[in-house]
């Protein structure tokens, strides 16, 4: 058990800035079975920007309160996701071998697709979130930072990872998933959608599951496979994708 907790601290030490008891190690082993922990992060995270969205409504307005949780959501990661979204945009956008792509994807400077990618999933999650009814935004967060992780852990699954170096903070993340840690990680992404309490939720898997598919064709075609900015770039649109999803339900079903 305490093994177990402490593969927790380190996904949430890694993935967040939330404080760690001091005790916990920095084994890359641990780091490595992290990933089935993933999703039960992104439970943490959402809530998180469940409860700045809930207490922003009593004081401003629906778009304040959705941004602001936003905001809140993007400090506690420090940007991991979106960074790695941002990388992947200039990597596959500039680059056109493995190398370069590579490359491009290591370098710390912001390039102008990565600018106008991260923009534009940020401002769809943001227009996306305002459509939908006010008491179904604190579970669409707490769902989609979930699912949208676990919808990650599939890459790394699927997907071998291809830097050869060793100088990538997220290698041991990024890869050695194995199937029971993936299943594991599926029942914490899908977890939240039982709260919803309607079976109609779990049509959003199919369409967030087929936008990882459509990076990982591009990642598999281009760079052999996958990187720890691949996993990130995976998380951010699959996020989107369940909350224009739920979107598309709440117009003809529900």
């Amino acid at each position: 058990m305490k093994k177990e907790l402490d593969i927790f601290f380190t996904a949430l030490m890694f993935f967040t800035r939330i404080p760690c008891p001091k005790w916990i190690s920095h084994d890359p082993d641990y780091l490595r079975q992290s990933s089935k922990y993933f999703p039960l992060v992104g439970i943490l995270v959402g809530s998180i920007g469940a409860l700045v969205f809930y207490g922003a409504t009593f004081v401003f307005p629906r778009e304040i309160a959705v941004l602001l949780s936003m905001v809140a959501t993007i400090y506690v990661t420090g940007a991991f996701h979106e960074d790695g979204f941002a990388d992947v945009c200039d990597g596959f956008g500039g680059g056109w071998t493995k190398e370069k792509i590579l490359f491009i994807m290591k370098d710390s400077r912001l390039g102008t697709y990565g600018v106008l990618g991260v923009t534009s999933v940020l401002a769809m999650k943001f227009f996306t979130l305002n459509q939908l009814p006010i008491p179904y935004i604190p579970l669409a967060l707490v769902s989609g930072h979930a699912l949208s992780r676990f919808i990650a852990t599939t890459l790394i699954y699927t997907h071998p990872y291809v830097r050869e170096t060793d100088d990538s903070k997220a290698r041991p993340a990024a890869k050695g998933m194995t199937f029971g840690m993936l299943a594991l990680s599926g029942l914490f992404g899908i977890l939240p959608l039982l709260l919803w309490g309607d079976p109609w939720v779990f049509l959003t898997l199919l369409p967030a599951y087929l936008s990882k598919v459509f990076l990982g064709i591009k990642f598999k075609k281009w760079i052999g496979g996958q990187t720890g900015d691949c996993a990130g770039a995976v998380q951010q649109l699959s996020e989107v994708i369940f909350y224009l999803s739920l979107l598309v339900l709440w117009k003809f079903i529900w």
